[in-house]
């Protein structure tokens, strides 16, 4: 398989997940401005929306959207179980889960990232993602991870978002639970390995 990915970007989720899984794989880093890839391809030929995460699989077809990902990849090693089997109630509230990361957290974050957005309205989007965190700091008070004790693949989704507050100056430590959470994901060795292999990757240029 390869993970077509940038570094600091949302593909870092299924980076995660697919260390996690100990599954093998290539990384091959995006020029998200050119849309070229590393190894000299043009990368929209590879994912017309020209974003990633991509994945393209041991077959040749590719795959897009970071929560399609990340659960293809759990379902291709069911006992490691970083997601609930297919048709299971428990799947589908894993589903929700990931949803609610992409729509309320990760789209709530993508205004922040842009120059031209004026300040006020900078403002609301962040007060959005503070009431978010809110509600996750409900939902990790009692329990390790968002779907209980079990890691899944949603925990390196939220994970990988959160790593984001850093450039906005969002202090975690307003919701103790959510930096528990946060500190205690950063800990696992498939984190450490997948944040490491994309710091090298985003210093080589």
């Amino acid at each position: 398989m390869k993970l077509y990915f940038a570094p600091g970007a949302c593909s870092l989720s299924p980076h995660i997940v697919l260390r996690e899984l100990g599954l093998p794989f290539d990384l091959v880093k995006v020029d998200l401005v050119a849309k070229k890839t590393s190894d000299g391809l043009d990368f929209k030929a590879i994912n017309a929306k020209g974003y990633v995460p991509a994945l393209r699989t041991d077959d040749g077809h590719v795959l897009t959207e970071g929560p399609a990902i990340v659960q293809y990849l759990a379902d291709r090693k069911p006992e490691a179980k970083l997601a609930p089997a297919n048709g299971s109630f428990e799947r589908s509230q894993l589903q929700e889960m990931l949803n609610f990361i992409s729509t309320e957290i990760h789209k709530s974050f993508s205004p922040l990232f842009n120059a031209a957005m004026p300040d006020a309205a900078k403002e609301i989007y962040m007060g959005k993602l503070k009431q978010r965190f809110g509600e996750l700091e409900t939902v990790l008070t009692n329990q390790d991870f968002l779907m209980g004790a079990q890691f899944t693949v949603a925990d390196a989704y939220l994970y990988t978002v959160l790593r984001w507050t850093k450039a906005f100056k969002i202090d975690l430590g307003q919701w103790p639970a959510l930096a528990t959470f946060f500190a205690r994901v950063d800990t696992r060795p498939a984190v450490q390995a997948a944040v490491a292999a994309e710091d090298a990757a985003k210093k080589a240029g």
